[in-house]
């Protein structure tokens, strides 16, 4: 049996705008790193003259250290604070950003890569830990509903944005501004972000609480159920961040501009049905919300599939993507919630196993698509539809039908934004 951690009490703080602003930055690490140098991905390939499916080990080094970088620095936040992991953690992201600008060729840019990754994780999994301190029930719901949009839109600005600078530089021009970005959000972490775990809140043991916490978490089986399905439909959501990119410029002869508008498409899908899952979750059911984006997951990965083997039209691939992304962001919301919620006293380390699933299952489906070949589409829709449908038998065994039970009692904290 799990020992009963200490109850948190409630906490009341005022926390305004600027603070929500960022850990809306925050929240961008993953997105802007993944998506804004993606429209350039065959130009770098010819460059450095790779091969398809070592060129896209730049976006498996990069999320399997954002995964990785999470599970460190989940647990190093519950133990030493938010703050100073969170400045650490930046100031890492600026100089291998620009690390990644200067690589010579590929092997040391997927090094570079899978730093810059360990570095970014530390403020997704933050920012995500920060919102746990603060909010409990609804809102935190809502709050994670908040993430989902935010990333969302980070995730249609990176692509217009490296489309439009794919007329003016290359690649290594697209990781110099990632590294300005970074500058910009270190700044703003000084200036604004205060510690949100006070040292009364804050675990010890080192290695050996963590591996019990650790344990503690994965022995609970609504917390590994919807770990295991965000980090399935993640699988989907990075193996189209890592495919799409060549099917439709590939096969369908998109520029870079057009691909960054088709991926526009599908990211205001990732933002509307984001917002909306938040909403739904908070209103209605959170089980029930998951399952319809699952459903939506399934339909869509299924249509890609269909699509590529018939060679349909480029509007059925890009209505398949979009309902797949679109049921990738319903299922966030609920299952960070579900995740985290009886956690508040280890919310850091929570959520780093949720970030390390989501990333690293990602990072390992990405190059698969590319197995067939930059020619072929067949790959993309079965690598999503068979991670689509894993998610689905995780969540009829693990989730649907069983009630969470509180490790402690959970109380409603003031509000943390004026969102």
């Amino acid at each position: 049996m799990n020992a009963a951690p200490t109850p948190m009490p409630t906490r009341d703080q005022a926390i305004g705008r600027p603070l929500a602003v960022v850990l809306s930055l925050l929240t961008v690490f993953g997105p802007i790193s993944m998506d804004v140098y993606l429209p350039v991905l065959p130009a770098l390939t010819g460059e450095l003259r790779a091969a398809t499916s070592a060129a896209q080990l730049t976006v498996t080094a990069c999320l399997l250290g954002l995964g990785i970088g999470q599970a460190i620095a989940g647990p190093v936040s519950d133990r030493f604070g938010r703050r100073r992991p969170l400045l650490a953690g930046v100031l890492a992201y600026v100089l291998t950003s620009t690390l990644c600008a200067l690589s010579p060729a590929i092997e040391p840019l997927i090094a570079a890569r899978f730093v810059q990754g360990l570095a970014g994780g530390v403020g997704i999994v933050i920012a995500q830990a920060t919102g746990r301190d603060l909010y409990s029930g609804g809102k935190l719901v809502r709050y994670y509903g908040h993430l989902i949009v935010i990333s969302g839109l980070a995730a249609v600005i990176g692509p217009v944005i490296g489309g439009q600078l794919a007329a003016v530089t290359d690649w290594r021009g697209i990781f110099l501004l990632l590294s300005a970005i970074g500058v910009a959000i270190l700044l703003a972490c000084l200036v604004v972000f205060r510690e949100t775990l006070p040292e009364q809140h804050r675990v010890a043991g080192g290695l050996t609480r963590t591996g019990r916490d650790f344990r503690r978490l994965i022995s609970d089986r609504m917390f590994l159920g919807t770990v295991l399905i965000a980090g399935f439909v993640s699988a989907a959501l990075f193996a189209y961040l890592g495919g799409a990119t060549y099917v439709l410029q590939g096969i369908y002869g998109l520029s870079p501009q057009g691909y960054s508008f088709a991926f526009d498409l599908n990211s205001l899908g990732f933002m509307a049905f984001g917002f909306a899952a938040g909403r739904l979750s908070e209103r209605w059911s959170e089980k029930g919300t998951l399952a319809i984006g699952l459903v939506m997951c399934l339909v869509g990965a299924g249509g890609l599939l269909v699509t590529s083997a018939l060679r349909l039209p480029l509007i059925a691939v890009i209505l398949s993507l979009v309902t797949m992304v679109s049921g990738v962001a319903v299922t966030s919301p609920p299952t960070t919630s579900l995740a985290l919620a009886n956690y508040p006293d280890i919310a850091g380390t929570a959520s780093s196993l949720l970030g390390l699933a989501r990333f690293a299952f990602g990072g390992l489906a990405a190059p698969l698509v590319g197995l067939g070949g930059a020619g072929t589409a067949i790959p993309l829709g079965l690598v999503t539809l068979a991670s689509a449908a894993l998610a689905a038998l995780v969540y009829l065994l693990s989730v649907r039908g069983r009630s969470g039970t509180p490790t402690q009692p959970v109380t409603e904290s003031s509000a943390l934004l004026n969102l």
